[in-house]
């Protein structure tokens, strides 16, 4: 499918943001990704299938999770605009998915499978490089989350949260942000009121 010039030119403006890119390099980067429009509800990734692409989402919402063994369902991370996501164990490792990637809005993306990666990164080092750098970026935020929820207590989070995304708050149900939290509408509701 051919990518509209607008999702070509955010797709530049954030590669930039990293590494510079001529309007040629752009054309060859871009010859490597596939771009996909997904419906409210429908799944990117499915635990136990493939995870075959990282997608670079243009616009949309999605959700990655997994349900325990009880049925709750426990929400890692949400990806909006400019954010990349997959279950990268099993995109990196060639094993079935661990986690559901599901969209929460209608979401466009561009795509690109673990081998076209390799072959770009092979033929462009500075992708190589602008991948590291998202890859580093990643670490960080993981390794924040991480303290975040040993050193600060359910609210703390919260206004964190807030504080760091607040449109979130506007495009998600309040159950996905408690999920998030690991914490019950009814402790969300209240830091909502206080």
């Amino acid at each position: 499918m051919l990518i509209p010039s607008e999702v070509t030119a955010a797709f530049k403006k954030h590669l930039e943001a990293l590494i510079e890119v001529s309007d040629s390099e752009l054309e060859f980067i871009l010859s490597f990704f596939e771009y996909r429009k997904f419906k409210k509800h429908q799944f990117l990734i499915q635990k136990g299938g493939t995870a075959e692409y990282s997608y670079w989402l243009y616009e949309g919402l999605t959700k990655s999770f997994f349900t325990d063994e009880a049925g709750k369902e426990h929400i890692l991370q949400f990806a909006m605009e400019n954010w990349w996501t997959s279950d990268y164990e099993a995109y990196f490792s060639e094993q079935p998915a661990t986690l559901d990637v599901d969209c929460i809005e209608n979401t466009t993306v561009l795509c690109i499978s673990y081998q076209n990666r390799e072959k770009l990164c092979a033929q462009m080092h500075k992708m190589e490089h602008f991948f590291r750098k998202k890859a580093n970026s990643g670490y960080i935020a993981l390794q924040k989350r991480f303290l975040n929820s040993y050193t600060n207590n359910t609210k703390e989070r919260y206004d964190l949260l807030l504080k760091q995304y607040p449109a979130l708050f506007q495009r998600v149900p309040k159950a996905f942000i408690a999920s998030y939290l690991g914490v019950t509408r009814e402790t969300l509701s209240r830091f909502q009121e206080s």
